[in-house]
């Protein structure tokens, strides 16, 4: 029976078509931050930003949040622009799409805005643990981070009941959602998002992240940036910034998988502060809930 699920699941995931469309700013706009930084012009990408009401407002809720250094009120989308940076302006595009693609049910079991969180604050923390370890491409690792669950988007489209029962299962047990995902689905998140990021052409290395982020040591290209994702989602988790419910299982952050897997690429891990990593994620925990209280509902 589950060989049955997962196969349909399979199916209707690869052939995906009911997840609403981008606005028609985001490609144009994703393919012009895709140019080398000195053929970028801040006007032309303000312009364009101004073209969509969502964006703007988001644009203007990161440059005014002090999670990315808001110091003066902002209230333009050039000076939003130019206070966020172009790389930063290609993450807010990204999430406009994101934050408007899980469907809306009545009686919904994942609250959007508990998983939006979970995912932001994922951004987030791997941004902050890239830094730390020398990772080559920090932002890199906060747009993986942000997408990483994209595959319970997928799942919520194609088999909103059955994940009602995996959601459920997790809950009642306080076990990882991937694992309940298993035993009800036969497939998880993780595998429904390598299936949307192939679709969507989202490039092999987020692809990587989608696929293995709770299993790093089993990624064949961009290791690092898998396991900083991974022991960023699981320190979230952790840190009551996950799926609406807490996770009964002991956690040593040196003896996961993540850990191991940049150790041998990054060196550097084995002296950092978890301690204090973990209290910086306590302090993002408020701007995190509000920021995406105003995407999600702005």
């Amino acid at each position: 029976m589950l060989m049955e699920t997962k196969e349909g699941l399979r199916q209707k995931i690869a052939s995906l078509q009911v997840i609403p469309s981008i606005p028609a700013v985001v490609l144009p706009l994703l393919h012009y931050l895709d140019k080398p930084i000195d053929q970028q012009d801040v006007h032309w990408v303000a312009q364009l930003i101004g073209q969509d009401k969502s964006l703007s407002a988001q644009a203007l809720h990161m440059a005014n949040s002090a999670l990315f250094g808001g110091r003066q009120k902002i209230d333009s989308i050039q000076g939003a622009v130019m206070a966020l940076g172009l790389q930063r302006m290609r993450d807010i595009t990204v999430s406009c799409c994101m934050f408007n693609i899980l469907p809306a049910r009545p009686g919904q079991t994942l609250d959007p805005v508990v998983f939006w969180e979970h995912s932001l604050g994922c951004a987030l923390v791997s941004r902050r643990l890239a830094r730390k370890i020398g990772f080559v491409d920090p932002e890199k690792a906060y747009l993986s981070g942000l997408l990483h669950d994209l595959g319970v988007v997928a799942t919520l489209w194609v088999a909103p009941e059955q994940f009602k029962q995996a959601y459920e299962l997790a809950r009642s047990q306080e076990i990882p959602l991937h694992e309940a995902e298993r035993s009800v689905l036969g497939i998880t998140h993780s595998e429904s998002g390598a299936l949307l990021g192939e679709r969507w052409g989202l490039g092999a290395e987020i692809n990587e992240v989608l696929a293995h982020h709770h299993h790093p040591e089993n990624a064949t290209q961009y290791q690092a940036e898998v396991a900083i994702v991974s022991l960023s989602d699981l320190l979230c988790r952790m840190c009551e910034l996950g799926y609406g419910f807490p996770e009964s299982r002991m956690v040593q952050l040196t003896q996961e998988s993540g850990f191991k897997v940049l150790e041998q690429h990054l060196p550097s891990i084995r002296s950092l502060d978890w301690a204090r990593l973990t209290f910086e994620l306590d302090g993002y925990m408020d701007e995190v809930k509000r920021l995406v209280t105003a995407f999600y509902r702005g």
